[in-house]
């Protein structure tokens, strides 16, 4: 038969490479950028335990691959206007542990290496320009006139998708207001900070704006949530950061700093994750974005590549009792899902960045009465589900 096509070598895209080859289904991987590519900044942190068992399903070992190097925190702390609301110290896990937290670039370490030893066929430098779907087939054209046929494509190349805008598929969402600050910081030797997860409403150091430190593998990662009216420069550049990190970690680490982006809250989903003849499925930013909180995007992401490999191997034959209709089961299914993390989203910016005043009076009461009633701490911690099918997240959507 012919290849499977997986457009985007992104996290999503090679898991989706590695479920169909789990399939036993032949895959070319089309990526736009080099072999050697750098990619900077921790990105996605989290991996969840759902999905290490879909990708230790697709690849047997690769979840204790995974975990044995990323880091599992096993306290989070909550502080509002620096005092301690909430703080709960959870037992190591036994088997696959609730999630664990590296760079995205080390993900991709990973998944790589296991679709190397899959079988995988990378296609590196192919930028891709046009897709067309046939009821027999799908063909995809690259900026450089070489043309790429199989039986289905799959689109995992990101929120810009070309496969997408090709198809003429239609993103329907909103956009919300204000930025985050995301700062990779490297651990000092010897000096480390906890292993644990903080979130810190309004805290003084930084002029009242919520901020949160979560660890990964050498180091980690804070998110400064900054007003509407703020500007980009006086929080969101390398010398900015420079100047408020302290007052959020202590001295010694404004020469630490590895990575600075900003971020804005984007909730939109495809108005349909396939196209009409069921040969290119859409998934991960291809198909829905979402504001990082709950980890939904990565984690959500690779579900759907789980799934859109299954349909494609019950379209194929390739397990018992498929049909193409298989395909179109995936679309509505994970475009459900993705609706579904798009309300929970929305749910937690409510929370986290409270617009009805309400909200904020409810919070300022909860902080207050947090020493008595210690249920009020945990409402302040936590924050509306991660992605669909996760376990609950903790404020700032980690865990």
């Amino acid at each position: 038969m012919n290849p499977v096509l997986v457009v985007g070598a992104g996290p999503v895209g090679l898991s989706a490479a590695l479920g169909l080859r789990a399939h036993g289904l032949p895959v070319v991987l089309l990526e736009a950028d080099p072999k050697d590519r750098e990619r900077p900044g921790s990105r996605a942190l989290f991996v969840h335990r759902e999905t290490l068992r879909l990708l230790d399903g697709m690849q047997p070992g690769l979840a204790e691959e995974i975990t044995a190097y990323g880091r599992t925190w096993h306290t989070r702390r909550t502080l509002y206007r620096g005092r301690e609301v909430y703080s709960r110290t959870y037992p190591p896990p036994s088997g696959i542990p609730p999630f664990t937290s590296l760079r995205q670039v080390d993900t991709e370490r990973f998944l790589r290496a296991a679709c190397e030893r899959a079988g995988v066929e990378f296609v590196w430098d192919a930028r891709v320009t046009d897709v067309r779907g046939t009821a027999t087939g799908v063909r995809i054209t690259g900026e450089d006139g070489r043309v790429w046929t199989g039986e289905y494509a799959i689109a995992a190349d990101g929120a810009r998708s070309t496969l997408r805008r090709s198809l003429g598929i239609a993103m329907e969402g909103s956009r919300g207001e204000g930025f985050h600050v995301v700062v990779d910081v490297a651990d000092i030797p010897g000096a480390e900070l906890p292993l644990e997860r903080v979130f810190h409403y309004e805290h003084p150091g930084v002029g009242g704006r919520s901020v949160m430190r979560v660890p990964f593998t050498g180091g980690f990662q804070v998110d400064l949530q900054c007003r509407d009216d703020d500007r980009e420069e006086e929080y969101g550049t390398e010398e900015a950061v420079r100047r408020w990190l302290p007052s959020v970690v202590g001295d010694g680490y404004a020469e630490r700093i590895l990575w600075v982006s900003t971020y804005r809250f984007l909730r939109k989903v495809a108005a349909s994750f396939t196209d009409p003849h069921r040969r290119v499925l859409l998934v991960g930013e291809a198909a829905h974005l979402f504001p990082p909180f709950g980890a939904r995007g990565m984690n959500s992401g690779i579900a759907d590549a789980a799934a859109a490999a299954h349909a494609i191997a019950a379209a194929e034959g390739a397990v018992a009792a498929g049909t193409a209709e298989a395909v179109a089961e995936f679309a509505a299914a994970r475009r459900e899902a993705a609706l579904f993390n798009s309300a929970a989203a929305g749910e937690a910016l409510d929370h986290l960045r409270p617009r009805r005043r309400s909200v904020r009076v409810r919070q300022r009461a909860a902080a207050a009465l947090s020493p008595v009633l210690p249920w009020c701490g945990s409402w302040l911690e936590h924050a509306p589900y991660g992605p669909r099918g996760g376990a609950p997240v903790a404020a700032g959507g980690k865990y």
